[in-house]
């Protein structure tokens, strides 16, 4: 069997005698396409928070790419791979778009500690965080101040970011939160053309975006998993209807 990009077995998180995620266990395959839905409350942003390490879990193991780094902060997991953006994005506003790239894409290569002047003055950095911006359709953007840019732009960068630290496994806390639906097709655009090898698990309540993009898609309920499986069968699943689907059009 292929070993998972990312993996956790009886993944558990208790505040007292609050339980929030209950033995979870998930994998993300090399390469995969993958969404995590759930209602409100259902324990989705405590799952992402252990796996990135923000959060340290009560109980179980997370594994990427086979090993086990259930005790390794955030900046070893990022070290190892493993990528994120966040729900409200964290961009340095005042700055310019090619200059926040440039910060991530300058910390990979090692040389963000050696720099005085803007990151993206270092060639190699400039050039590799222009490449990623023209990736994404934004590189015409390179110049403006982030605060100048519409939202959508603004998850665009973010994403641009973090794929400046080249992750094997990338982690999107709802890309299209505060997206209007015109710009959020733009985001569904950037994320197709994301390497075909990156495993991508995004966490989205868009479920349009979520059931054009996802292969797969794992279904998350009072911090447990209720069901995953392909997108035809999670539209098709009664208990999904009653739990999240049906409850967003009622």
């Amino acid at each position: 069997m292929t070993t998972p990009a990312l993996e956790t077995r009886l993944l558990s998180k208790r505040f007292g005698a609050l339980t929030v995620a209950e033995k979870i266990n998930f994998q993300l395959a090399p390469g995969a396409r993958h969404a995590l839905i759930g209602p409100n409350g259902a324990g989705k942003t405590t799952f992402v928070n252990m796996l990135t390490g923000r959060l340290a879990p009560s109980s179980g193991q997370v594994l990427l790419g086979g090993e086990e780094i259930t005790r390794v902060g955030e900046a070893g997991r990022v070290k190892r791979g493993l990528g994120r953006t966040f729900q409200i994005n964290t961009l340095f506003r005042d700055m310019s778009v090619l200059d926040n790239v440039a910060l991530g894409v300058a910390e990979r290569v090692g040389v963000a500690g050696k720099l005085w002047r803007p990151a993206a003055v270092h060639k190699q950095v400039r050039e590799e965080s222009l490449a990623l911006l023209d990736s994404l359709g934004i590189a015409d953007e390179a110049g403006r101040i982030v605060m100048d840019l519409p939202y959508g732009k603004q998850r665009m960068v973010e994403m641009a970011i973090a794929l400046g630290l080249k992750p094997k496994v990338l982690l999107l806390d709802e890309p299209a939160a505060g997206v209007p639906s015109l710009e959020s097709e733009r985001i569904l655009e950037a994320l197709e053309s994301l390497p075909k090898e990156m495993a991508i698990l995004i966490i989205e309540h868009d479920m349009d975006l979520v059931f054009r993009f996802a292969k797969r898609i794992t279904v998350l309920v009072a911090g447990e998993v209720l069901c995953e499986g392909t997108p035809a069968e999670i539209a098709k699943d009664p208990r999904v209807h009653q739990v999240y689907l049906g409850e967003r059009h009622a």
